[in-house]
């Protein structure tokens, strides 16, 4: 041990010594120097114990001495733990047969206590009746009979939680906010089921043992019915109950809104909306422009006079500027006119219908892309985690709803924009025969 104490340290030395330029030959020869001196060393320690015999008998006589004495004290030893083994096996059985059925009833209470303390630990009536758990810890970990005390505060406690269930209870407490921040509110808890605050429910932290606001709330329609309960302080109020004690609530904070799942559709999803939203808009346009054309024309029937704001006083004025004596000339003037009108009430119609078309092409665009997208995450990660294929299968699904959410509306008002079209080019035609027939009877 001192020779590698020795070299450790000349090891340090020789790292110090780096710094000062030794070289290794050097090092090397310290090194060998020093395991020369500390062979000299052992061999006249060997020396010196070999020179006196008396000496060493002597050694050896004490340390057998030594080890008679030991190995008796570990035979008293051994022998004592075997009695007192038997003595704790006899204790055991005399326990057990005066303990009788009552041995099987404590590890009744034993088993109750601990399934009510993992209950009231994730209970948020303990938000309200802190260190309910104490007492049923010292009853579920200790091995010992439960006192008369212990088992009379198990009953309580299984009455308290029964007992709170059904109750609706106001009451001011420390709430925890999503960053961690506490403020004070009233708190109204539906028995063991949910707590609301602030028109907002509220989550129980059992490490903390406080109530905290969810990361995210429900839809509004479940808000507006806590805010209606929270104002209603006595009498009868709806309220949206979570009868399995936060899992349904949790499952409906983790679906997506409306804005999320749009976004969901990535790409692909923003350019079909924006195609349907520049459609519907350019097609209540071009509605609102026939209603008009529309009105225009049924006053127009009414006055002997053309006025030129609508295709029906056009085509009157051309009738009174052209002077055509002639049927056949005046027919070909009206067909003219129309055939420069009908251009303008049709307009539009080819843009809606090709808008109509390429949005649910665009789905399937958009669900052949998530599918490729679904199939990459696949290959990578394998099908072991769902969650890896839920991007891809979202875009799949979002981009087809929006394409088919396009294309049926754009359908129905192409088929709107076109019926009325139609509707006010047969105006023109029906106007256009009157005044040839009425210009022939002349």
């Amino acid at each position: 041990m001192k020779t590698l104490i020795f070299i450790f340290s000349m090891l340090l030395f020789s790292n110090t010594a780096t710094a000062e330029h030794l070289d290794l030959d050097k090092l090397l020869q310290e090194v060998k120097q020093a395991q020369g001196e500390e062979g000299k060393i052992n061999t006249a320690r060997e020396a010196e114990f070999m020179a006196d015999p008396g000496k060493q008998q002597q050694l050896l006589e004490a340390a057998r001495a030594e080890l008679s004495k030991q190995e008796g004290l570990g035979n008293q030893l051994k022998a004592q733990l075997e009695a007192n083994r038997q003595q704790l096996n006899q204790l055991e059985n005399q326990l057990s047969e005066r303990s009788g059925p009552l041995g099987e009833l404590f590890g009744v209470a034993r088993q109750v206590a601990g399934d009510l303390k993992a209950n009231l630990n994730n209970s948020i009536i303990s938000a309200q009746f802190p260190d309910r758990t104490r007492v049923l810890s010292a009853i579920a970990d200790n091995k010992a009979l439960p006192s008369m005390a212990q088992l009379e505060q198990l009953w309580f406690s299984l009455l308290q939680e029964m007992t709170e269930t059904g109750k609706v209870v106001y009451y001011d407490s420390e709430i925890l906010s999503a960053a961690g921040e506490p403020r004070q509110a009233k708190v109204v808890r539906i028995g063991a089921f949910n707590a609301l605050a602030d028109g907002q429910y509220l989550r129980y932290l059992p490490e903390t043992g406080k109530l905290a606001d969810l990361p995210r709330q429900p839809q509004s329609k479940y808000l507006s019915l806590a805010e209606d309960f929270i104002d209603t302080p006595s009498g009868q109020a709806d309220v949206a109950v979570d009868p399995t004690r936060g899992v349904i609530l949790g499952m409906l904070i983790q679906a997506p809104d409306l804005t999320e799942r749009l976004q969901q559709g990535g790409l692909i999803g923003y350019i079909t909306m924006m195609l349907g939203v520049v459609g519907f808009i350019y097609g209540v346009f071009r509605l609102v422009q026939l209603w008009s054309v529309g009105q225009k024309m049924t006053l127009q029937m009414s006055r002997s006079v053309a006025n030129e704001d609508n295709p029906l006083g056009r085509i009157f004025a051309v009738v009174e500027k052209g002077n055509a004596e002639d049927t056949d000339n005046l027919e070909l003037l009206l067909d003219e006119a129309i055939t420069r009108e009908v251009p303008i009430l049709e307009k539009g119609l080819s843009i809606l219908k090709l808008v109509a078309a390429v949005a649910p092409l665009l789905g399937l665009l958009g669900t052949v892309t998530g599918m490729i997208v679904t199939f990459q995450s696949i290959s990578l990660f394998g099908t072991g985690d769902p969650k890896l294929m839920a991007e891809g299968i979202s875009q799949a699904l979002v981009t087809t709803v929006l394409g088919l959410c396009v294309a049926i509306p754009l359908l129905f008002l192409h088929s709107i924009v076109a019926s009325r079209s139609r509707v006010l080019v047969q105006i023109l035609d029906e106007q256009t025969a009157g005044l040839i027939s009425r210009r022939a009877g002349k």
